[in-house]
C-alpha cells in the first residue's frame, strides 16, 4: 500500500509539473499564490471555507504580483 501511495504521488507531481510548462508567468504566479493561500487559510482557520478563501485571495495576489 505504501508503494502504491508513493507511485500515485510521484505520478501526480509529474503530471502537474508537465501541465505548468505552457503557463504564462502571471498564471504561474496565480497558481503558486493559490496553493500558498490555501495552505495558510487552512492553517489559520482549520476548515474548508478558510482554505478556499485563502486560495482565492492568494491566487489574486499571486497574479497581481506576477504582472
Amino acid at each position: 500500500m505504501k508503494k502504491l501511495t508513493r507511485l500515485l504521488a510521484v505520478t501526480t507531481l509529474a503530471a502537474s509539473m508537465a501541465g505548468c510548462a505552457s503557463m504564462s508567468h502571471q498564471q504561474k504566479g496565480a497558481a503558486i499564490g493559490a496553493v500558498a493561500g490555501g495552505v495558510l487559510g487552512n492553517v489559520l482557520t482549520g476548515n474548508a471555507l478558510g482554505t478556499v478563501g485563502g486560495a482565492a485571495v492568494g491566487g489574486v495576489i499571486g497574479a497581481g504580483v506576477s504582472k
